[in-house]
């Protein structure tokens, strides 16, 4: 160890340059008595000539003045007051050993106290203080080094930064160079402290250290500058430490915020470099991209996909990838499972979850020698754990989404019917939202009489409760359409389907959500009639659909009666009856097509209104149009379009007649019908259709004899016969006895038809049949 010159001396209160001193004869009488001495007993020169300085003591035993160590007096003061002072002695040798002088050197014992105490001190920090100290003086080179530093070696004479190898100050906001630093501290006389240093030191020259250092001005006088001391204190585990709490902290935070892989492959590489590694590669096996489960992932499939980095998309086998880990490897070898480094700049590590081998990451640093300690293998293991987390999760919401989206697209209609009274087009887009698919329908029944139902409807939430619920709906407005009742009629057995399912729950379902998925369903339902070119809706809670005038281009959205969701209200619901002039333009939509965060619904119906008025020739265009204008980019919901263009039957496609009570009137029906076939060119029909009519007139008679009887028939992509009375009694197929009567006439009909059915009407019921029509039979116009 090197001393700064002279360090013992200064400030010491006992120097003779300083101390208060006398000098005494062999005797121990004053000789000389100097004017600190005055300044310190108060006692004149005058006073002590020729005395003993013992004659000073208040102690009962004269002291010894002869030389040895330093020791405490106790001395009388001019003032008659106790001082304790320390002196130490000093023989001024002489050719007489008799005739020898001493030096008294004396001062303030509690003064001298604290410089022993700060000598001490001094003392422990060059000897014994593991902190490393250095002193450097005015042109910022070591004059001084304590025993923590001084065993690295030998630093005198050495500049701040020759000190260690590769050092960077790592505290931001400072100077390049500790020498620029410690040059402004010696120029402003402001500290720095906590400063952080990193650099290889030749006691460990392989392996990086941090350092936080303080560095401080030494004044000789206030405002004259020695130097500067500085002070390092190892904290390398701790930085590192913390350094890697902090990366953990931030993945946890950054990773994962989407349940998209790709997403989440570049948040976790923005989140590990550079602080972690210089480059990140993140490879999955092809059926986890593919959503698969995994508890089934193949570990045999020796072929990866890069996920990350994004412009790196090879498909290679795992064996042959740069990785040290694989998730599998060539020729039917077992997976490697272990934490290894293949090479010192590599570590790789497999992604896992629930025991399945994801895929693998590889950290790489470019230029990496030492080899990799525990502290690093624990934090790239919690990382590489945190993102196989999220993988998993994100293939798990695949796999989810995929098959709520398969189960909601089989339950859709897949092909809609084309009747010849409208003209149909639709789109469907499932949400892009980490919710997932949600429970929009649309349907289009076929009715009979020609006519058509229209249905769409949204399901509150998302998912495969969502679209299970949907298809359960959909069914049920299809057997409720069926029965040929009115819009209203078909939405209050909905609503009470819904009010009785929501408050059952089975034990089966007993880990599920109380509510029921169904409740506050919106649903609008509409019969249109090609024959009078009406148009019959009802809602329950659901958007208004829009209609577009094909006369005058115009866009009104009705105003149909209101009525609350399914399932949450008990008011009751109305229907309303419009006259749709040939080639209007129905539209029929979900809210997901009008409801966007950033924009009013009211603009997007105009914006609605703008887009359905364009020309265009086909319908299929313009679904496209409108999807492309409401919905440029991806939607949190489900969107539900049902484009619907009327037509209206012609009048040589519709015969009626007005028929009596009378029995006579039987005969005459049935020659007017099979009259009417025959002109439609359908004269393989003809002999069924007297038989048809014959029947139902003959019923109609009987148990309607009062109120008119009508027989229609219409020529549409079936023969429909339709025979409608006051009554209200449903007629019932029966198999009667061979020894009955009667009771085998809609036997017969049901029999020689393709189909027959009742529907209810405000003046009684309709009885109809429907007839296919077989080859391409010429329509004469009549």
């Amino acid at each position: 160890m090197t001393e700064i010159p002279a360090l013992g001396m200064l400030d010491n209160p006992l120097d003779v340059s300083r101390a208060a001193t006398a000098l005494l004869d062999s005797d121990g009488r004053v000789l000389i008595w100097s004017p600190a001495a005055t300044k310190l007993l108060g006692y004149q020169a005058s006073d002590m000539l020729g005395r003993e300085i013992t004659d000073l003591s208040t102690e009962a035993v004269a002291p010894e003045l002869g030389p040895g160590p330093q020791r405490v007096l106790r001395l009388r003061r001019r003032d008659g007051g106790n001082a304790r002072i320390a002196v130490t002695v000093l023989v001024i040798p002489s050719d007489r050993a008799e005739s020898a002088t001493r030096l008294l050197a004396m001062a303030d014992a509690d003064e001298a106290e604290k410089w022993n105490a700060l000598q001490s001190m001094l003392r422990g920090l060059a000897t014994h203080s593991p902190t490393p100290l250095a002193i450097y003086d005015a042109s910022l080179r070591v004059v001084w080094a304590n025993a923590a530093l001084y065993k690295d070696a030998d630093y005198i004479g050495v500049g701040p930064d020759d000190m260690v190898t590769d050092g960077v100050i790592l505290t931001p906001d400072m100077p390049d160079s500790l020498e620029e630093v410690m040059s402004r501290v010696l120029a402003t006389g402001e500290p720095v402290l906590d400063l952080y240093y990193r650099g290889r030191p030749p006691s460990d020259p392989n392996h990086d250290h941090v350092w936080s250092c303080s560095y401080y001005r030494l004044e000789a006088s206030p405002g004259s500058p020695l130097g500067v001391c500085e002070e390092a204190v190892d904290i390398t585990e701790r930085f590192y430490a913390q350094q890697h709490l902090d990366l953990l902290v931030r993945a946890a935070r950054s990773v994962g915020t989407t349940l998209d892989m790709g997403r989440t492959a570049r948040e976790f590489a923005d989140a590990v470099t550079p602080g972690f590694a210089d480059t990140v590669t993140v490879d999955l096996a092809r059926n986890v991209l593919n959503g698969s489960q995994t508890g089934f992932v193949d570990v045999s499939d020796t072929r990866t996909s890069r996920l990350w980095p994004p412009d790196e998309h090879p498909e290679h086998p795992t064996a042959s990838a740069p990785t040290a880990s694989a998730p599998a490897v060539a020729d039917g070898q077992a997976p490697a499972t272990a934490l290894r480094a293949r090479e010192p700049e590599q570590l790789v590590i497999p992604l896992r979850a629930d025991g399945a081998v994801l895929g693998s990451v590889t950290f790489t640093w470019k230029h990496r020698t030492t080899p990799f300690h525990a502290g690093e293998r624990a934090v790239a293991n919690e990382l590489v754990t945190r993102l196989a987390t999220c993988v998993d999760n994100a293939r798990r919401y695949a796999d989810e989404h995929a098959v709520a989206l398969l189960l909601q697209r089989s339950l859709l209609p897949r092909v809609l019917p084309r009747p010849s009274a409208v003209e149909l087009a639709f789109r469907y887009l499932p949400a892009d939202s980490r919710a997932g698919v949600g429970g929009d329908w649309f349907d289009v029944i076929a009715l009979s009489g020609a006519r058509v139902g229209l249905v769409v409807g949204d399901v509150v939430g998302h998912g495969l409760r969502a679209a299970a619920t949907m298809g359960r709906l959909r069914t049920s407005v299809r057997v409720l359409a069926q029965m040929d009742l009115p819009p209203e009629e078909i939405l209050t057995r909905l609503d009470d389907l819904i009010s009785q399912g929501s408050g059952v729950r089975t034990s089966i379902e007993s880990d599920e959500p109380s509510e029921d998925e169904a409740v506050g369903v919106t649903c609008l339902y509409a019969v249109y009639d090609p024959v009078s070119g009406t148009c019959t809706m009802a809602r329950a809670g659901h958007p208004l659909p829009a209609i577009v005038d094909p006369d005058s281009g115009t866009v009104t959205f009705p105003d149909l009666p209101s009525a609350p969701p399914l399932g949450v209200g008990s008011l009751p619901f109305e229907s309303k009856e419009l006259t749709l002039p040939p080639g209007s333009l129905l539209a029929l939509f979900t809210d997901g097509l009008i409801q966007r965060r950033d924009l009013d619904p009211d603009e997007q119906l105009d914006l609605l209104g703008k887009v359905l008025t364009q020309p265009t020739g086909q319908l299929d265009d313009l679904c496209d149009k409108v999807i492309q204008a409401m919905l440029p980019n991806p939607a949190d919901d489900d969107a539900a379009l049902l484009l619907v263009r009327t037509q209206i039957l012609g009048r040589h496609q519709v015969a009626e007649w007005q028929l009596t009570n009378d029995p006579q009137s039987v005969r005459w029906a049935r020659a007017e019908a099979a009259h009417q076939v025959r002109a439609w060119g359908l004269d393989d029909l003809a002999g069924t259709t007297e038989l048809v009519v014959s029947e139902l007139v003959t019923n109609a008679i009987r148990h309607a004899p009062s109120g008119p009887i009508q027989l229609r028939l219409l020529r549409d992509q079936t023969l429909i016969c339709e025979v409608s009375d006051s009554g209200h009694t449903s007629p019932h197929l029966r198999h009667a006895a061979g020894d009955d009567e009667g009771g085998r006439g809609l036997f017969i009909v049901a029999q020689m038809t393709e189909q027959w059915g009742t529907r209810y009407t405000a003046t009684g019921k309709t009885i109809w049949t429907s007839q296919d029509i077989r080859g391409d039979v010429p329509d004469d116009g009549r």
